[in-house]
């Protein structure tokens, strides 16, 4: 009988984030490129996404998200992190060790809408790269993503994915942080909205 010695050793840790419905479950190395992330409110958005639809299929997750080295899922309510995050952590575990993909890139490819940011404004290219540099790590650390969606009338508008989306503090975050950083960088920028 043939073993695999080519296993990765594979390490799941937890990390809190500002919403406390939602946790992160890192691991120790890149599931993804850099600043590429994927969202699932719901499963049948991860009509694409195996292992969120395994998430899924326990009824107390509402939402995941992958992005990084991470997956961070969202519960219901009803249930305690503590009676739960132990089963989340072994399907990912399970999933990473036995090299099952996270997405179905065939059906991704018929899911993905095009990449509008080469249509970019020169101010808009500002704004998302204040965006990049400024708010998208610390976003990212706590387990969601911000992308900019539009700017018109002076109202920068911006979708919150992950551990952000329904948060809590995301409108402080987004008022008292993202707000005050674009209008005092970009004096046409009067206000920040989340969409979506």
């Amino acid at each position: 009988m043939e073993t695999n010695t080519n296993q990765k050793a594979i390490q799941i840790y937890f990390e809190s984030s500002p919403n406390p419905n939602s946790l992160k479950f890192v691991v120790n190395f890149m599931l993804f490129p850099a600043g590429e992330s994927y969202d699932f409110p719901n499963s049948e958005s991860a009509s694409y996404a195996p292992l969120a639809q395994k998430l899924f299929e326990l009824d107390y997750v509402d939402r995941v998200f992958y992005m990084s080295n991470f997956v961070t899922i969202t519960k219901n309510t009803n249930q305690d992190w503590d009676q739960i995050k132990q089963e989340i952590k072994q399907i990912i575990h399970e999933f990473l060790q036995n090299d099952l993909p996270l997405l179905d890139r065939e059906k991704l490819s018929e899911n993905t809408t095009t990449d509008t940011s080469a249509n970019f404004n020169e101010l808009e290219q500002k704004i998302v790269s204040l965006l990049d540099e400024y708010v998208r790590p610390a976003v990212e650390q706590d387990g969601g993503a911000i992308t900019f969606e539009s700017f018109e009338d002076g109202v920068v508008k911006v979708a919150l994915k992950g551990s952000c989306s329904g948060c809590p503090a995301s409108t402080v975050t987004l008022k008292s942080g993202i707000e005050n950083l674009l209008t005092r960088m970009v004096p046409e920028v009067t206000s920040v909205e989340a969409v979506g």
